[in-house]
């Protein structure tokens, strides 16, 4: 059974961040589309029940999804890979991704928050608010892509936005940020977020450490963005952000 997530509306939801760049923040996670004269492609997408908001997106644009020349995945968490499946069965959608992260996006291995580690902190109100979020967006009913396939270089650079990967494990095995180079911006995935439904602030920041499989690594791993340029800041969760990448990274080690 699919889940649906009302009161969405890609209207007021979707805005273009960069010529081309458009960032649909969704109930409780983001994804973008990347146009140019090529075609476009999908970055992450949302939980399953964010299927039907993905889908409005994409027709709000005047897009038709079946034309998708990929769905890139930065990471292979249920609220980042919600429609991969779909894309994939439906359409015959690439779904993309680092090479060490396609054992988690086909199902062969799970990086996943635990129920126990969720569970010990569900007296917390905005802890029990997410899980109960997540829930509902069919976190338990979701599918893995097992024809998802490992990106290169080669490849990416074909794509709309001549995309670029920067890999930062930490928060799984294979998380990978996604850079835009022509139009100044980046997709960040889970690595550096601008806000979650466990914080109270909006703003360059880190998930909560139960999100990561290894909290140490994904600290470290930001350090590969060190001289990366980009100004315009495309987050996993939470608004997208205009601040040169390198003042973001300084903001959140103080």
């Amino acid at each position: 059974m699919q889940h649906r997530i009302t009161e969405w509306n890609p209207a007021t939801a979707l805005t273009e961040e960069a010529p081309g760049i458009y960032f649909a923040q969704g109930p409780a996670s983001n994804w973008i589309v990347v146009r140019d004269g090529s075609g476009f492609i999908l970055i992450d997408s949302g939980y399953p029940g964010d299927r039907t908001h993905v889908l409005a997106t994409l027709r709000h644009l005047g897009l038709e999804p079946g034309n998708a020349r990929a769905l890139l995945l930065t990471h292979g968490h249920v609220d980042h890979t919600g429609s991969a499946a779909f894309f994939s069965e439906t359409f015959g959608t690439p779904v993309l991704c680092a090479p060490e992260e396609v054992a988690h996006v086909q199902g062969r291995e799970k990086h996943q928050v635990t129920l126990g580690q969720v569970l010990a902190r569900a007296w917390r109100p905005r802890v029990f608010r997410w899980l109960a979020h997540a829930i509902r967006a069919g976190a338990l009913a979701a599918r893995p892509a097992p024809r998802a396939e490992a990106w290169d270089a080669a490849r990416l650079k074909s794509l709309p936005g001549a995309p670029e990967a920067v890999l930062l494990p930490g928060h799984t095995p294979g998380s990978a940020a996604i850079l835009l180079p022509c139009a100044g911006a980046i997709a960040t995935g889970d690595s550096l977020v601008a806000g979650h439904p466990l914080s109270r602030t909006t703003g360059p920041q880190m998930l909560h450490r139960m999100y990561h499989s290894d909290p140490a690594a994904a600290s470290a791993a930001l350090d590969s963005l060190a001289g990366v340029e980009a100004a315009v800041l495309l987050p996993g969760h939470g608004p997208a952000l205009r601040t040169p990448l390198a003042r973001a990274l300084a903001e959140l080690r103080t």
